[in-house]
């Protein structure tokens, strides 16, 4: 497997009407968290750049929503094999640029694959509805696209958050200008390089690189009708306030704090192996991450089998970077707080280090146990590999906490009983419930969505639900008999 400075990349450039768009002004180095080399450089564009592609998808909107929808899909068909096709390649970009392990990254750009395959059903689930109201009068609803639409990706997942709304955008028949995170742009480069070679029109499919300015510029632009956006709760606030007083539709996904509630009975292997690889996996660097075990009353033998688990999870071998040594330092503050105040490291992540890339940013796992609800690692999302144990005698207390989380994305137990998993089910805060399950990620076609402070927006992001997010009904009555009999309905 090569190294991020065994090669040279390309720099990542804004893509406007279907050209790579030269750029003008500051950019930003583009770093890989494998080993800290530098990969490439990222333009910081701004409104002009924003200005500019929007023109580009505006002019290109006619054209494109005039296909009919299995037209429209037939591109992502021949798409969906290109991702196939540069199955490894897509896969190193994600392993470089944002630092996963090759499997993660892999498994990636397989979700990837398979947001592509809901895209190229829409046929079957867009049907229009049509009814005889009245003698001789007939009803019907169209689903329209909506004109220009952005979405706002995170570090995160370069690859498969951009295929969460991308794909069904397109194929509803919208065009659309993409901002990826400035850390991480090049998967997002060669996503329009394939759409393109796919056959998608020129205009239908804009890249506009940079930070504040862009996501600030995208909020405020006239001929812009949705922003969908995925990252931290206190951007997605942001986002969904300025876009909406703007008058546009928005969905805005934020952070998390998922709580994995554990009961005694758990099944030991399948509980112990669970958790610790959803605190784990992608380096806990994803909204699904399992960050707090309620542990209820004798779970210490389920406990003591997650230390010896997180124990084989080695920094550079089976667990990846997180993505910025700002992250790395974030990440060990809030386990050295969570010690001060009296918690117990039983798994300590903090100074990994990899030989061969001690330029790299690398925590590995962490478990600390005897956190109380007050505490920061309790309450705050870390966004790493760390995992915090709160002790209760009950049900009912494991489920109060759960509850008084500001957050909503996931909740999970474990436990072999129905009936108490049941109550979870019910009582739990969070928009994805998991039994047994520690990352209870929704496939397609149901929709990924959390709750409370973990989403804002009326519609989910994926599946079904964003059928709704990305049309507008259109509804129209005919009546062609003039002999038919008229009564009030007609």
């Amino acid at each position: 497997m090569i190294t991020p400075t065994q090669i040279k990349w390309p720099e990542a450039k804004n893509h406007i009407n279907g050209q790579v768009a030269d750029f003008q002004g500051t950019t930003m180095e583009v770093i890989s968290p494998l080993d800290g080399a530098r990969l490439s450089e990222v333009p910081m564009s701004g409104k002009p750049e924003v200005d500019a592609a929007v023109k580009a998808a505006k002019e290109a909107f006619p054209n494109w929503s005039s296909k009919t929808l299995k037209e429209r899909v037939q591109v992502f068909f021949r798409y969906r094999a290109l991702l196939e096709k540069h199955m490894d390649e897509l896969t190193e970009l994600v392993h470089i640029e944002n630092g996963k392990t090759w499997d993660e990254a892999k498994a990636e750009i397989e979700k990837s694959i398979e947001l592509c395959e809901f895209a190229v059903s829409m046929p079957q689930i867009v049907v229009n509805e049509v009814q005889e109201v009245s003698r001789g009068v007939e009803c019907r609803i169209e689903r329209k696209p909506l004109g220009v639409v952005a979405c706002i990706s995170p570090f995160n997942f370069p690859n498969m958050v951009p295929h969460w709304t991308v794909p069904n955008a397109l194929v509803l028949g919208n065009t659309v200008v993409l901002k990826p995170s400035e850390l991480v742009p090049l998967s997002a480069m060669r996503m329009a390089e394939l759409l393109k070679e796919a056959g998608l029109p020129n205009g239908c499919f804009n890249i506009v690189h940079g930070g504040k300015e862009v996501v600030e510029a995208i909020c405020d632009h006239t001929h812009i009708e949705a922003v969908s956006f995925v990252g931290s709760t206190a951007v997605a606030k942001l986002v969904y306030i300025r876009a909406s007083s703007n008058l546009k539709r928005c969905v805005a996904l934020g952070g998390a704090k998922n709580h994995l509630l554990v009961l005694p009975d758990a099944h030991l292997e399948m509980t112990a192996s669970n958790v610790v690889a959803s605190m784990s996996g992608c380096a806990g660097q994803r909204c699904m991450a399992a960050s707090v075990m309620v542990g209820v009353d004798q779970v210490q033998h389920i406990i003591d089998k997650m230390v010896e688990d997180a124990k084989t999870i080695v920094p550079g071998e089976n667990l990846g970077s997180v993505i910025s040594a700002a992250a790395k330092e974030r990440i060990e503050k809030y386990i050295s707080e969570a010690e001060a105040a009296g918690a117990k490291i039983l798994v300590d992540g903090r100074g990994a280090t990899v030989p061969g890339k001690e330029g790299g940013f690398y925590v590995g796992p962490t478990i600390i146990d005897y956190v109380t609800p007050d505490m920061s690692v309790a309450k705050e999302e870390i966004f790493g590999p760390v995992i915090s144990i709160i002790r209760t005698k009950t049900l009912d207390e494991a489920i109060a906490i759960e509850n008084s989380s500001n957050y909503g994305n996931a909740a999970a137990v474990f436990t072999q009983s129905g009936a108490l998993a049941k109550v979870v089910m019910e009582k739990a805060s969070a928009g994805m419930i998991g039994v047994n399950i520690g990352v209870p990620v929704p496939r397609e076609p149901f929709a990924f969505g959390g709750w409370n402070e973990s989403k804002f927006g009326v519609a989910d992001i994926t599946g079904k639900s964003s059928i709704e997010f990305w049309t507008q009904n259109k509804k129209t009555s005919t009546k062609w008999n003039p002999e038919a009999r008229t009564n009030w309905m007609s």
